[in-house]
C-alpha cells in the first residue's frame, strides 16, 4: 500500500512560473517583486533576495513563435476530451515502422482504420509525413488520432513526431493509449530500427524508462528546469529510499492506466541524492519527500496551482500499483492547463484537414457543402436582383431628367460699380478744394461808390 498524502508546507513559487508576454517588435515593462513579509520597510532579507533572484533567472523569455501571457488563464485550455504526446524515433525509416504498426492493428480489429498521406499538401513542407486513425475506445467511443512526423531539428539524431486524438467525451484513462496504437509496443530497446520514446527536446530522457538523474549537482538542475518547461508531458521525480531490487527497479509506467503511460516521464533520485535533487527543485518551488515523488509544476501554472495536491508521501517499488501516484497524476492531468507549444496547431490540423471519413460521414459532408453552396446561390441570387432593380431605377431617373428642358436663367444685369475708399478720398479732397477757391474771390465794387 502506498501512504496516505500528507500536506506538505513546501508552497509553490509562482514567480518562475510567470511568463512575461513577448510580442515581436513590443517590449513589455517588468514587473516588480512583492516586498516579503516580516519587514517594516518592504526591503526582502538576504537570503530570500538571493533565492529570488535564481528563481527569475531559471527560465528565459519565451520565443516569438509562440506568444506567451503574463497569466496562464488568457491562453486557451487544454480539451478534456484531447489526448496529446510528442517523441522523438531515432530509426532511419519511422514511417515504415508507423505504416506496419497500423496495418496490423486494423487487422486485429484495434483500429477501424488509418491513413497514410503521403503528398504533404501545396506549399507544405516535403519532409513532413502525417498518419491518420480512427477507432472506437470502449466499443462506442469515436476516436480520431492525427500523428505528424517531421526531421528532428539540428544535429539531433531521428524524426519528431506528435500525436493529437480527440474523442467524442471527456478522455478515460482506461482507454488503449493512442501511441501504443501508431508505434509498436513490444521492444523499447534500441535496435536497427530505432526507438520511439526518446524525449524530442532533453537528451537521455524516454517516456518507457525510469530516467536516472545525473550525478553532477548543476547537470541535475540543467535537466529537471528544462524537463518541466516541456508542457507536454507530466514529469515525476521519485526518490528511493533504499536501493531497490530489479523489480524495483522497472519502471512504473508499466504500472500506470494506459491513458496516462506514455504521458508520464519518470525520473529516478537514489538514496544519497535526497539533498541535492531538492536542491535542484527548489527554483521550481517543490520538494521530494524521501521515499516519496513529486510532480512538476506545470509550465505556465495556473493561478490556483497547489504543489502539495501532487506530492506523494510515499511510493514503494516492490511492484505495486501506485494508487496515490496514479491519483495524483489524474488530477494533474485534470487542471485547466493553457495549451502547450505546438498542440494548438496540431489540434486544429486534426479538426480542420481530417480525411479519414466514414460513408456516413462523407454523405453528411457532402449535404453540408450543398446547403451551403445553396446558401451562396440564392444570397448571389438577391443581391442580382436588387443589382437590377437599382439600375433599373436609375435609368428611369436619368430619362425622366432628359425629359425636363432647361429652366430659363434670369438677366444678367451688370452690377452698380460701387466707388472704392480711394476714390471717396479723392472726390472728398476735389470738393474742398473748390470750396476754398470760391471763398477767396473779391467782391466787386458798387457803381456808385464815391471815396
Amino acid at each position: 500500500m502506498v501512504g496516505a498524502v500528507r500536506g506538505s508546507r513546501t508552497r509553490v513559487n509562482r514567480s518562475h512560473l510567470t511568463r512575461t508576454a513577448h510580442t515581436p517588435g513590443v517590449r513589455s515593462a517588468p514587473r516588480a517583486p512583492a516586498a516579503p513579509p516580516g519587514d517594516a520597510r518592504g526591503r526582502a532579507p538576504a537570503a530570500v533576495s538571493r533565492r529570488r533572484t535564481v528563481i527569475l533567472g531559471a527560465h528565459p523569455p519565451p520565443s516569438a513563435d509562440w506568444p506567451m501571457s503574463n497569466s496562464a488563464t488568457d491562453r486557451a485550455t487544454i480539451p478534456q476530451t484531447l489526448w496529446a504526446a510528442r517523441g522523438r524515433h531515432t530509426g532511419p525509416a519511422p514511417e515504415e515502422v508507423l505504416r506496419r504498426t497500423l496495418r496490423r492493428h486494423k487487422d486485429s480489429g484495434n483500429i477501424d482504420d488509418f491513413a497514410d498521406l503521403a503528398e504533404p499538401p501545396a506549399g507544405d513542407d516535403p519532409d513532413r509525413r502525417v498518419f491518420e486513425a480512427r477507432w472506437r475506445a470502449g466499443g462506442t467511443v469515436t476516436v480520431r488520432a492525427r500523428l505528424t512526423l517531421v526531421p528532428a531539428p539540428g544535429r539531433t539524431p531521428g524524426h519528431e513526431w506528435r500525436l493529437v486524438a480527440e474523442a467524442e467525451r471527456p478522455w478515460d484513462d482506461a482507454w488503449p493509449s493512442p501511441a501504443a496504437l501508431f508505434w509498436p509496443e513490444d521492444g523499447s530497446d534500441e535496435g536497427e530500427e530505432g526507438a520511439w520514446d526518446h524525449h524530442p527536446t532533453v537528451a537521455g530522457l524516454r517516456l518507457r524508462q525510469a530516467n536516472a538523474l545525473p550525478e553532477d549537482d548543476k547537470e541535475m538542475r540543467r535537466r529537471l528546469r528544462d524537463a518541466a518547461r516541456d508542457a507536454w508531458c507530466a514529469h515525476v521525480v521519485v526518490h528511493e529510499a533504499m536501493t531497490p531490487d530489479e523489480r524495483g527497479r522497472l519502471p512504473l509506467a508499466r504500472l500506470l492506466p494506459p491513458g496516462l503511460r506514455h504521458r508520464v516521464v519518470e525520473h529516478r533520485a537514489a538514496p544519497q541524492q535526497l539533498r541535492a535533487v531538492n536542491w535542484a527543485l527548489k527554483d521550481l518551488g517543490v520538494e521530494v519527500p524521501r521515499g516519496g515523488a513529486v510532480l512538476l509544476p506545470p509550465d505556465p501554472a495556473p493561478d490556483d496551482y497547489d504543489g502539495r495536491e501532487h506530492r506523494v508521501r510515499n511510493v514503494f517499488l516492490d511492484g505495486s500499483e501506485p494508487a496515490e501516484l496514479v491519483a495524483a497524476l489524474r488530477h494533474f492531468t485534470a487542471l485547466p492547463r493553457p495549451l502547450p507549444e505546438g498542440l494548438g496547431e496540431a489540434l486544429a490540423d486534426l479538426r480542420d484537414h481530417w480525411t479519414l471519413l466514414t460513408v456516413e460521414e462523407e454523405l453528411a459532408r457532402e449535404r453540408r457543402l450543398v446547403a451551403m453552396y445553396a446558401e451562396a446561390l440564392e444570397a448571389m441570387t438577391k443581391s442580382r436582383d436588387l443589382y437590377k432593380q437599382a439600375a433599373e431605377q436609375a435609368l428611369e431617373a436619368l430619362a425622366a431628367y432628359r425629359d425636363v428642358p432647361a429652366p430659363a436663367l434670369p438677366e444678367q444685369r451688370p452690377a452698380v460699380r460701387t466707388p472704392g475708399a480711394l476714390q471717396q478720398l479723392t472726390r472728398t479732397f476735389e470738393k474742398l478744394r473748390l470750396t476754398a477757391k470760391g471763398r477767396e474771390q473779391p467782391q466787386p465794387a458798387a457803381d456808385g461808390d464815391l471815396s
